[in-house]
């Protein structure tokens, strides 16, 4: 999984509005002189991702971050959540009409008809149940969302009902989500599923509804889609759409200042970003998403194995200064212990008054091998990078010796589930949920057994707080999660991102395409030319 990314309200906000944080700016000259890059005729829109995904295209197995671009665009599950609002709202996609029991276990669907699979067979509610038993199968990190399913029931070809086993609280966000179950094709998955449920195929094709299909997943090099001619939908105005995978942050933006390719949507470095907030020939724009800056502190090493130690470094950490910094034009610092846009802001509040006076204290009393600390960052990930530099500083100020070390993805997974030994001390990480519930982000971030604990730190009371709120749905009880994942020390909500997006000024629909819940990616269909 490559996002520091991540995974995962019961009862979601509505009547959400557009939050368009966006300086779209068309025509005109920069700096340095020169018109606006034209806009193409072809209708082909070309992209690039700034690493290769790292995982197929395949909606059962992708649970990373770039790549978001292809399964969304060439898969549809059958709820979505609505594009251009700042707070997350689910929307009808191929079911028009559900229902949801009190108990949050029986959920009933009405399927959207007309609609075909990629390979040109129907849509029918037999494909409900042999996609989620194909996601199961698979068994990657996204069959947790359909694993407390007891049964699917199917009432004609346009009608279904989910039983699960129990109270799922967070089982329309798990539904709607960017990494929940999407439709398979079921006739696809028997022709092309041989032994190992159409893996094989899936890396290089697709069997889904949505507006486009996959024609090419070349690893490394370049992803291609192109539109469907019998989707259901309203047709993309792009035909086609190029993805090159550019390795070097500079040669992409080479190539977009060229006019070469229409749009970066993530990963500039802070560096890249002050260029473009002050470049007329480009539009720019800071859209809203569930991406936090998290600060993870190790409770298995030195004098952090003790919460009080763990509680006097963040309070010496100046966070004003680490997101003024950083994040300028696309981020604020956050409030809560919780991704943005997840639960009412009166729940989790974090305590940022900066007080170095303890830590002062403490490293002034510490033996010589416990005052010296390691801060760790994703090798990938230059604004973390910048920081660790940072906290490096505060660090020493309060008396502490911080080295700031770069790891592969690979090698921070690796720590899940450890001893600790191997990890850093400290580890700064970008970081979103799968869905907007609030028991998801708790569990993966703060269990013992979650996905994104990367470090090892879980508390009873925040277990049993969650385990809670996912029968009750209630945001009190997520809110004392929260409370109790704070009073262990181990995390530190930063800074609430966006999603800073440059374009050629010819784009348009950039903020009606983009989702909150899906960071890195847009709705292509939505694109065009103007």
């Amino acid at each position: 999984m490559k996002r520091f990314g991540i995974r995962p309200l019961g009862v979601l906000a509505a009547g959400t509005a557009v939050l368009l944080v966006a300086s779209a700016c068309g025509g005109g000259s920069n700096s340095s002189g020169g018109a606006p890059n034209a806009a193409p005729t072809d209708k082909v829109l070309h992209l690039s991702f700034l690493q290769d995904p790292g995982q197929p295209p395949d909606p059962d197995i992708f649970y990373a971050g770039q790549g978001l671009l292809l399964t969304m665009n060439t898969y549809e599950g059958l709820l979505d959540y609505k594009a251009g609002t700042d707070k997350p709202e689910i929307e009808p996609l191929l079911a028009t009409e559900w229902t949801e029991s009190p108990d949050h276990r029986v959920f009933t669907f009405k399927l959207r008809e007309g609609v075909k699979f990629h390979d040109g067979t129907p849509f029918t509610a037999d494909a409900v149940k042999a996609s989620f038993d194909r996601r199961l199968a698979v068994n990657q990190g996204p069959a947790y969302m359909v694993s407390d399913i007891e049964s699917v029931t199917t009432q004609g070809d346009h009608a279904v009902t989910v039983t699960l086993k129990g109270p799922n609280s967070a089982f329309l966000d798990y539904i709607a989500c960017p990494y929940g179950p999407r439709m398979v094709s079921p006739e696809g998955l028997k022709k092309f599923g041989g032994t190992d449920n159409a893996e094989q195929y899936l890396t290089t094709h697709d069997l889904g509804t949505g507006p486009y299909t996959l024609t090419a997943a070349e690893v490394g090099s370049r992803y291609a889609l192109e539109a469907y001619p019998d989707y259901w939908g309203p047709k993309p105005y792009f035909e086609k759409v190029e993805i090159p995978v550019i390795t070097d942050v500079s040669a992409q933006q080479l190539q977009f200042n060229n006019g070469q390719i229409a749009a970066i949507l993530h990963d500039l470095p802070s560096s890249a970003v002050g260029q473009y907030l002050n470049n007329d020939k480009f539009s720019h724009y800071s859209l809203p998403t569930m991406m936090s800056n998290y600060l993870y502190l190790n409770p298995h090493k030195g004098m952090l194995t003790d919460a009080a130690n763990r509680n006097a470094v963040l309070k010496a950490i100046d966070v004003d200064t680490l997101v003024k910094q950083t994040y300028f034009g696309r981020g604020k610092v956050a409030d809560q212990i919780y991704p943005p846009r997840m639960l009412s802001t009166d729940f989790a509040k974090q305590n940022l008054t900066l007080d170095a006076s303890a830590l002062t204290t403490l490293a002034a009393s510490l033996p010589a091998d416990q005052k010296s600390l390691t801060v760790g960052y994703d090798s990938s990930n230059p604004d973390n990078q910048l920081i660790s530099n940072l906290i490096q500083t505060q660090l020493a100020a309060a008396g502490l010796t911080a080295k700031v070390q770069a790891y592969p993805t690979s090698e921070i997974y690796g720590w899940i589930g450890s001893d600790g030994q191997s990890a850093p001390d400290i580890l700064t990480a970008l970081a979103w949920p799968d869905a907007p519930s609030p028991y998801t982000w708790g569990h993966i971030s703060w269990d013992p057994d979650g996905g994104l604990n990367y470090l090892g730190c879980s508390a009873p009371p925040v277990t049993d707080a969650l385990a809670k709120g996912l029968v009750s749905g209630a945001p009190a009880d997520f809110g004392a999660a929260g409370d109790e994942a704070i009073k262990t020390g181990c995390w530190l909500n930063i800074a609430d991102v966006d999603d800073f997006v440059v374009a050629q000024p010819w784009l348009k629909g950039v903020e009606q395409a983009h989702v909150v819940t899906n960071p890195n990616s847009l709705r292509l269909a939505a694109l065009s030319v103007g």
